[in-house]
């Protein structure tokens, strides 16, 4: 039986296979993809037994860099994730979609976008499984993209979407890399995009996970260290902000950048005590991604997926 789970009681820590799927991937039967019965199994099933002792949770994250699924219809790539879902126990699905023409130019994106979540709450019923999407903080600029861009996502499908994983990075070498520029006043270049900006156009506050990259090397642009990230976390949570932090990427962000930034707002104590943020760990596309908020717990056990090997099943 699953339990419910929000971003509220997120005391666990989560490991995501990013599955970078290619428009062209998805019109081939799902039993010959070659992201998905090929290299799951080769999570080794003592890994996963392991992990399932930290109360851990496995999502699929879709899309990604480089991928273009509007080209596709929506309601038949939500059912591929969908039963990649169900097929293998999976716990939830997390969409980084970043079809930038289709969401800037073309406006494309919000109706696909919406029917896409639709059909995936459809088949993964709220309460059941988890849906989050990871949109770059630009979306959110009202006004700057045809039909608000995410803002109009939220406004058409937001109540079936648990939360946003907001990629407040690679957005221009000086956003977002204050305290002052993540939370409360976004630069004139991506106007009204700052974690409590987007919420006083209509996002719920804790239903905004900031997202960062773990080292300078990890995001083009936006790195903002450990020990800064830390204060800024503190300040928003003395706002009333409690949703958490997504960093890009494992392993670089492992369990001694998680405390560090969670360490004066959350403190992890070593302890199975109940916290309400979460902190999400990514890795590139098609790789294992960790997720962390369990008191002395993580994903480092697991190591980092690379696409140019084969993983037989139980290696």
């Amino acid at each position: 039986m699953r339990r419910h789970i929000g971003i509220s009681d997120l005391d666990l820590t989560t490991c995501l296979y990013h599955l970078s799927w290619a428009p062209r991937f998805l019109e081939v039967p799902f039993s010959r993809h070659p992201q998905g019965p090929t290299q799951w199994p080769g999570l080794a099933s003592s890994r996963v037994s392991s992990l399932s002792s930290l109360s851990s949770l496995f999502i699929v994250s879709a899309f990604g860099s480089g991928s273009s699924p509007t080209s596709q219809d929506p309601t038949t790539v939500a059912n591929h994730i969908a039963n990649y879902v169900k097929t293998y126990s999976l716990d939830a699905v997390d969409i980084d979609y970043e079809d930038d023409p289709a969401l800037e130019s073309a406006g494309t994106a919000i109706a696909w976008l919406s029917t896409l979540t639709t059909v995936l709450r459809q088949q993964l019923p709220q309460g059941q499984y988890i849906l989050t999407h990871a949109p770059v903080a630009p979306w959110f600029s009202p006004g700057l993209w045809p039909r608000n861009g995410y803002l109009g996502v939220h406004a058409a499908v937001g109540n079936l979407i648990d939360w946003y994983n907001v990629q407040f990075y690679n957005q221009g070498a000086s956003e977002y890399v204050t305290c002052a520029g993540l939370l409360t006043a976004s630069s004139s270049v991506w106007p009204e995009s700052a974690l409590f900006q987007i919420a006083a156009n209509g996002v719920p506050l804790n239903k905004l996970v900031i997202g960062k990259g773990a080292t300078g090397a990890d995001a083009t642009n936006g790195y903002i260290d450990p020990a800064t990230l830390a204060g800024c976390v503190a300040q928003a949570k003395s706002q009333g902000w409690s949703a958490g932090v997504m960093e890009w990427q494992y392993p670089n962000g492992g369990s001694a950048w998680i405390e560090e930034v969670r360490a004066g707002s959350w403190p992890v104590g070593g302890g199975g005590g109940t916290t309400t943020t979460s902190t999400t760990t990514k890795t590139t596309s098609t790789s294992t991604t960790s997720t962390s908020t369990v008191s002395g717990g993580s994903c480092s056990g697991i190591t980092a997926w690379s696409s140019s090997l084969a993983y037989p099943a139980g290696s």
